[in-house]
């Protein structure tokens, strides 16, 4: 399914061969992200993915950088989490050599000039204002700080207005000199190419770049033993909540349970927690939950929207759901989480950037990686019990957190329901 080499300044280049396909899609993964930060300097890892498409030395503005992947219908971006920072393109086959030489500028030689800096620092304030102003987004904000206070974990990515504007110029030369090394970025590449053309070709390009030690990640700190509640009120038609749990880690064998567990509370119209708050009880719109995975830890997030003086009912019957989960589900429930799980995974891995996102990320965070056969492999291995013993294990009331941004709900009232 894929090919790996490493070349001689330890950039790690991984290829997928779609020969079926029209399109080549290529994606740069950077061990840069929120973890990597200290206070003073949070957000300065988003801040340099901005960066690169202000112009580099071949394409020296934003607009010669733009078109030259949009020119040929080709599509761009770049996205910054805790762990890794990402820039991918998308392209027909015809174009792209020349896809993967703007890419690859943009890593190697942006410009950084400093009145473009300057602007784009209002950008992304302007952006940390926006997500601040959206009660959904900012619960989720709110949720990271519940989960993970006090630590990188549970900052905001874009890190805050007030840190944003004090990132320096020399700062951001010196973390990108750091992070931004062959030693610490995984290419990965996916469509109608050959594994060794894209090797020649990264060679040729990457041969000054000199591998360096990279900063160190935080690692994650869990002391919570009761129900935590954030609540930011303001004024709005609805409140927004989540409730979450710690999770687990990427590299944790029971991942495919738990992933199956989520699947079957909150993944979908089909599942437990939509089935009772949507079609049921009429309580939300929208109701969800999902999984995340990192490299020391995970978590567990639902997430409504509700009336809100349906707060406190939506909150009892995602415990509930909750409390359900402990009891061994039957087999048709298991086998429906199962094909829907199997079936979107491989859904998926018909597109090209999917594919190079899948090989990319894996590489870098785990250093190694799974086809999606042998996920499907696991995820058909997993039994009732499996499931079972992982939602008693994790789905525990001493250890949930609920945020809450909307005009009411008390934390006491709010405390009280989160007991199974």
């Amino acid at each position: 399914m894929f090919q790996r080499s490493v070349l001689d300044n330890k950039l790690r280049v991984l290829t997928s061969t779609m020969a079926h396909t029209q399109s080549v899609s290529m994606v740069i993964c950077v061990g840069a992200g929120s973890r990597y930060e200290s206070d003073e300097l949070a957000g300065v890892s988003h801040f340099i993915e901005h960066l690169p498409f202000k112009g580099t030395e071949n394409w020296p503005t934003a607009r010669a950088v733009s078109e030259a992947i949009e020119g040929v219908g080709g599509v761009m971006n770049a996205s910054t989490d805790r762990e890794m920072t990402v820039f991918w393109c998308k392209v027909a086959r015809l174009h792209y050599k020349t896809a993967f030489a703007v890419l690859m500028d943009m890593v190697l030689h942006s410009r950084l000039d400093p009145e473009e800096v300057e602007k784009e620092r209002e950008v992304i304030q302007e952006e940390l204002r926006m997500t601040y102003d959206q009660p959904s987004y900012r619960v989720d904000l709110l949720i990271d700080e519940a989960m993970w206070p006090n630590q990188a974990m549970g900052r905001d990515v874009g890190g805050t207005p007030e840190s944003v504007a004090e990132i320096q110029q020399k700062d951001i030369h010196e973390y990108m000199q750091q992070q931004y090394n062959p030693a610490n970025t995984v290419v990965a590449v996916a469509g109608n190419v050959t594994h060794d053309e894209v090797v020649d070709m990264l060679a040729e390009t990457t041969k000054d770049w000199k591998p360096l030690k990279s900063l160190d990640w935080e690692p994650a700190t869990d002391d919570v033993t009761a129900p935590v509640v954030r609540i930011e009120r303001r004024r709005s038609d609805q409140s927004h909540l989540c409730l979450a749990v710690p999770g687990m880690s990427m590299d944790n064998p029971d991942q495919y349970a738990f992933n199956l567990m989520n699947t079957m509370l909150g993944d979908g119209m089909s599942s437990r927690l939509f089935l009772n708050l949507r079609e049921s009880q009429g309580l939300a719109y929208d109701v969800q939950s999902s999984a995340s995975f990192f490299r020391d830890t995970g978590s567990l997030v639902v997430y409504c929207g509700v009336e809100p003086q349906k707060t406190n009912d939506a909150v009892k019957a995602i415990i509930e759901e909750f409390k359900g989960m402990h009891e061994i589900a039957t087999e048709q429930e298991l086998n429906k989480a199962k094909e829907y799980s199997k079936g979107r995974l491989l859904l998926r891995m018909e597109d090209t950037r999917v594919v190079a996102s899948w090989l990319g990320a894996q590489e870098l965070l785990q250093d190694s990686v799974r086809t999606a056969e042998e996920v499907v492999e696991l995820l058909d291995a997993v039994q009732l019990q499996d499931v079972a013993r992982v939602a008693n294990e994790l789905l525990d009331d001493k250890k949930i957190r609920l945020a809450l941004v909307g005009p009411r709900g008390g934390t006491k009232s709010l405390t009280g329901l989160l007991h199974f």
